[in-house]
């Protein structure tokens, strides 16, 4: 019997600073058994680099590149090279009718990785809280991605839903999105918005599987996000 195409499993998960239920968390990433990690709101402040090796030894996996809260974790099987990591620039402060907040900077981060004999790269971002605010920040994260020159998946918390204009823009740039059909990522306790997002180019042959049922009575103590695990195949296979 032939072997089928080789795969990658790839995990696009808002951890929420690895604030939650720490073993909750573990067991999920084990269950999904990712080949790649795609980390938002990774721990930062004091001891950010300590937090986020002792964060991927507890999933068995290796810390490799990072910028602002976004990070990659890779299993011992995998390498990812050449990563590019660049900050992305929103306004400090982010007015709302009455209301005036902070925001932390922003950033995005993708390695290229060899599958079968394809290469193709990954890239993990965390879009901000203000509409016109991520629309220029996208715009940012776009030509990062188009700079491998690679075929890519996309992933990361879009902080919007899928009516808008970030999604929109993403489409305009002949993106598939792949979780169309996988129902909302946000609250992980009361799931109700679909607010994180994995967009894939054309000739790659992704698509999102269900989260093992095993982690699933974990997943509302693990993080207020829903993970997304994400299954690719070289381009032009099936």
């Amino acid at each position: 019997m032939s072997e089928g195409p080789p795969l990658l499993r790839v995990l696009s998960y808002n951890v929420h600073r690895w604030g939650d239920d720490r073993a909750a968390l573990a067991r999920v990433v084990k269950a999904c058994a990712p080949d790649v990690m795609l980390v938002q709101e990774a721990p930062t402040w004091w001891g950010t680099r300590q937090k986020r090796r002792a964060m991927a030894a507890s999933f068995g996996m290796r810390y490799v590149a990072a910028s602002a809260r976004n990070a990659i974790l890779v299993a011992d099987s995998t390498d990812l090279v050449e990563p590019l990591h660049w900050r992305i620039w929103r306004p400090f402060v982010r007015r709302r009718l009455n209301l005036i907040a902070t925001q932390l900077p922003g950033g995005a981060v993708g390695g290229r990785v060899t599958l079968g004999s394809t290469d193709l790269a990954l890239i993990v971002c965390h879009l901000g809280l203000h509409i016109r605010g991520r629309q220029h920040e996208l715009e940012q994260v776009l030509r990062g991605c188009r700079s491998f020159n690679l075929p890519y998946l996309l992933a990361g918390d879009l902080n919007e839903e899928p009516d808008g204009p970030v999604w929109k823009r993403l489409a305009t740039e002949g993106l598939t999105d792949l979780g169309a059909d996988a129902g909302p990522t946000y609250s992980s306790s009361n799931p109700h918005k679909r607010i994180d997002g994995a967009h894939a180019s054309p000739t790659l042959a992704a698509r999102i599987v269900p989260i093992p049922a095993v982690a699933r009575p974990d997943l509302p103590a693990a993080s207020d996000h829903l993970p997304m695990l994400i299954e690719l195949s070289s381009p032009g296979t099936g």
